[in-house]
């Protein structure tokens, strides 16, 4: 009797790590669509991970319309995923109203993604620093470690980087 009790605790806690896993990869649109960001049909997949409160993502904002455009047309996704959670509470908190703003003043050209608790897609991709960018493969997998470091400056450009992360999986 103990070994099935075992077992199903087992069971019960693998399958709740699996599905806590997986949600993270189910964003939903401002629009309110559920977009499985690691199911994209043999697309590549550019995640700009941002929250709409951080001054550098306005910067990451041109930066993925630029990548967007460049890369249209091609086997290529790209996301906005803002880590502002929806949970008045949190620190980060900001509404629906503010995100789509943020989208708005920077004329966002990408689908924008809600994480809801603020930090699910941090976890899932191992994103350290936002704003960041990770690339995933034609199978929905990271293509290497997450993509930092915007320089408010101009000096580096991190879309040289993320360029050659597509173009290595196309």
């Amino acid at each position: 009797m103990k070994t099935i009790k075992g077992f199903v605790a087992i069971f019960a806690i693998t399958f709740a790590a699996a599905l806590a896993a997986s949600a993270q990869t189910n964003l939903t649109s401002l629009d309110g669509t559920r977009v499985n960001v690691e199911n994209q049909n043999g697309k590549v997949v550019v995640l700009a991970i941002g929250a709409s409160w951080l001054p550098l993502s306005n910067k990451q904002a041109e930066f993925t319309n630029a990548l967007a455009k460049k890369y249209a047309g091609r086997d290529v996704v790209f996301y906005f995923v803002a880590t502002d959670s929806a949970n008045t509470a949190s620190k980060n908190f900001a509404s629906g109203e503010a995100i789509r703003k943020f989208a708005t003043g920077n004329r966002l050209t990408v689908t924008l993604l809600r994480d809801p608790d603020g930090a699910g897609t941090l976890r899932k991709f191992n994103v350290e620093q936002v704003p960041s960018f990770v690339v995933l493969d034609k199978n929905g997998k990271p293509a290497g470690h997450p993509i930092g470091g915007i320089d408010p400056t101009g000096k580096y450009d991190v879309t040289i980087t993320i360029s050659k992360a597509i173009d290595g999986l196309l």
